[in-house]
């Protein structure tokens, strides 16, 4: 399995900073590090949305790339978001999960299913135009940028572990400059 910053460094690579990049709990400290940006938007405190925030963004600008971060346990709280997306077909978005088998926010407590359920399965039977599943970092950067020009909507399992910690500054995570950081980069879209 890929180490998780490892991927994101190299996904992070690939994607223009004014892309929405949606993110959720571990991964949004990572991603707020490895790559800062006004267009990040962070979507914690209601586990399972952020496939519905980026939704709607990807409907809302039909013309922008968004590209959204999940976890595999906050997919489980919203698997209904997976049909949703499929029935809307935005041909803009690319909906990872970061999958490590844990409610990794929530102490890291194991998924259900952590061993059998297939999350690229379920995109897929759910109606998404192109699913993936990878777990390892040469394949993921031989194909992230045939991934990346796919139209949507897209859907890739990475498996993965955790790799180095980062700092978890919750106060700035919530703060009102990255929400109007956001407004600001978003208001002429």
């Amino acid at each position: 399995m890929m180490k998780r910053d490892d991927c994101l460094k190299s996904l992070a690579g690939k994607i223009a900073q004014d892309e929405i990049v949606v993110a959720a709990y571990t991964t949004a400290f990572e991603w707020i590090a490895i790559r800062p940006s006004p267009c990040n938007y962070i979507s914690s405190g209601a586990m399972g949305m952020t496939s519905s925030h980026a939704l709607g963004f990807a409907l809302a600008w039909p013309d922008r790339r968004i590209i959204l971060l999940d976890g595999d346990g906050s997919l489980l709280m919203n698997l209904g978001c997976l049909v949703t997306t499929a029935n809307a077909a935005p041909k803009n978005l690319i909906h990872f999960v970061l999958e490590n088998g844990t409610y990794e926010a929530n102490g890291g407590h194991p998924i259900p299913g952590q061993n059998s359920a297939s999350f690229a399965g379920m995109a897929e039977s759910a109606g998404y135009n192109n699913c993936h599943e990878l777990s390892d970092l040469e394949s993921f950067e031989d194909n992230i940028g045939s991934i990346l020009q796919e139209e949507g909507p897209t859907f890739v399992t990475l498996k993965c572990v955790p790799g180095e910690d980062y700092p978890q500054d919750y106060r700035h995570m919530h703060s009102a400059k990255l929400r109007e950081d956001f407004a600001e980069a978003v208001k002429n879209f």
